[in-house]
């Protein structure tokens, strides 16, 4: 049995031990009547002094069975369950004593079966109800042999027939509202457990957070924003007398973005953001405000750039060493060398290394200048017709290669250099490995989205292994032998730069990569 459970059952014997002294209160009045002004009431009449009697040991009952000493000795159940017997047997002694079921105390039988249903266990309920129905019936027919009618039986059996259902009633409201009070318990424990842990997020965030009242003084605010903003943000305090220079939207909750600027008096660049909380109607208008500090990231984003700096230039380092090893080695060859095809060789050595070099050096050089963005609207059918025609160098035969569809209306958003980079590196590719025959690289575009382009390069060649597909996009992998692995990475961090995304698409037959971006800068 969980712990919320245990505090609802626990919760509901407490409203059990308060439904049970209200009783007693209502068993001490109805005792005082019955000794008081039970002649005034016309009870009693048939036996004056059984009555008087009765009620006066009711009243002595009552009191002694209603301290909670008692119940302490006794136990509330069994306590419970003597004074409902008590209740009944003496009801039915007084109903006898004033002429049988027309005095009206059987209603009062219903009335203590109905707070019997309210403070003791089920069965004890029924027993209750089946007690005050033999008492009844045995107390008529008891008139009937001393000279009663049969019809009284039809009215005392509808009254038992009543203690039995308002019994069973009022046990089913007990039972609901035990229900009821489990339920409230662990919906109460959930709603502490969930306001605990809220709470702990909220404390340990990266972020400062601020609950500002419609008044302007802080609800809540969590200790990052006081390091933040080097501000005591104590609840209850006005914001704008902590801090004026706040901006003015901050204070009253009144824009949603202010970007970045230096604010408190730490002086950090910080990007406020608010947000309305319980807008709405019956909302509390409160405002919730976020800082989030600008220089930890660009701190980390500098440290991130410091680091794949350092894997670059290490991986750099062990790629230019080939070429060079190739080109000292060629050198020293062309000295001790006479003859002229072989200097030729040589000399032809060195020039395609210091080519391979130099190609590194220059796509190096880009990947450092992806941060220099000047977005343009490109037409792009009339921008990639001209790549081509650059390749192809007037050759139709060679332009018979490429098939190009794409509308003429479609347009780019990107660095033209950039742009020119990464498609030069993809049509490169392409026309390095398929077939040559006509129409073996496909360029087409769609626009799928209002505001977005996709562009696909696709060729009839061999394609990537299945175990180079994941590898492609890292520096320095390549599987051409004069390549320096550089092309399709920096192609992917310029398009990223420009806020498109290079990816290779699943194909059967070649290569299928796919350019997808903005429409508009």
């Amino acid at each position: 049995m969980s712990e919320a459970t245990t505090a609802g059952i626990g919760e509901f014997d407490q409203a059990r031990r308060a439904s049970l002294r209200y009783f007693n209160l209502f068993r001490l009045i109805l005792a005082g009547v019955f000794v008081a002004a039970g002649h005034e009431l016309n009870l009693g009449g048939a036996a004056p002094r059984t009555f008087l009697a009765v009620s006066a040991a009711y009243l002595a009952a009552v009191l002694l069975l209603g301290f909670p000493d008692a119940v302490r000795r006794i136990g509330f159940d069994r306590i419970a369950n003597l004074q409902g017997v008590i209740d009944i047997c003496v009801l039915a002694v007084l109903m006898w004593a004033s002429g049988g079921y027309r005095s009206g105390l059987p209603v009062l039988m219903m009335a203590v079966l109905a707070g019997s249903g309210l403070v003791s266990r089920e069965r004890t309920v029924l027993f209750h109800a089946a007690l005050a129905t033999v008492l009844v019936l045995s107390e008529n027919a008891w008139r009937f042999v001393s000279g009663g009618t049969p019809g009284d039986f039809f009215q005392v059996g509808m009254a038992c027939a009543g203690f039995f259902a308002i019994a069973i009633v009022a046990r089913l409201l007990a039972r609901r509202a035990q229900a009821n009070e489990s339920l409230a318990a662990r919906r109460g424990a959930e709603l502490a457990s969930q306001q605990a842990i809220n709470e702990r997020i909220i404390r340990d965030m990266q972020d400062g957070v601020i609950v500002l009242g419609a008044d302007g003084r802080i609800r809540h605010a969590n200790p990052r924003a006081s390091e933040l903003l080097g501000i005591d943000l104590a609840e209850g305090a006005l914001l704008a007398e902590l801090d004026p220079a706040l901006p003015a939207c901050m204070l009253d909750g009144s824009c949603e973005d202010t970007g970045l600027g230096r604010m408190g008096r730490a002086g950090r660049s910080l990007r406020c953001r608010t947000v309305g909380a319980g807008d709405g109607a019956g909302g509390s208008g409160d405002t919730v405000i976020y800082l989030t500090d600008f220089e930890e990231i660009q701190r980390q984003i500098q440290q991130s750039k410091l680091a794949a700096l350092g894997r670059l230039t290490a991986s750099m380092a062990h790629e230019i060493r080939n070429p060079l090893s190739a080109v000292s080695q060629a050198a020293e060859l062309l000295e001790e060398e006479k003859r002229g095809d072989m200097q030729a060789r040589l000399i032809r050595i060195i020039n395609d290394n210091a080519r391979r070099i130099e190609r590194m050096v220059r796509d190096v050089l880009a990947l450092g200048r992806r941060d220099e963005v000047l977005p343009d609207a490109i037409a792009l059918r009339d921008f990639i017709v001209a790549l081509v025609e650059e390749s192809c160098l007037g050759r139709d035969d060679e332009r018979q290669i490429y098939r190009i569809e794409i509308d003429p209306a479609l347009t780019f958003a990107a660095d033209r250099a950039h742009l020119q980079q990464i498609l030069a590196n993809l049509v490169g590719n392409a026309r390095r490995y398929c077939s040559g025959s006509p129409g073996a690289i496909q360029l087409r575009a769609e626009a799928p989205e209002p505001g977005t382009v996709v562009l696909h390069v696709a060729d009839d060649g061999p394609g990537i292994p299945p175990g180079d597909r994941a590898k492609i996009f890292e520096p320095f992998f390549t599987s051409h032998p004069k390549g320096t692995g550089l092309g399709l990475y920096i192609a992917r961090e310029l398009a990223e730069a420009n806020g498109a995304a290079l990816e290779l698409a699943p194909s059967d037959t070649g290569a299928h990569f796919i350019l997808a971006g903005r429409s508009k800068p």
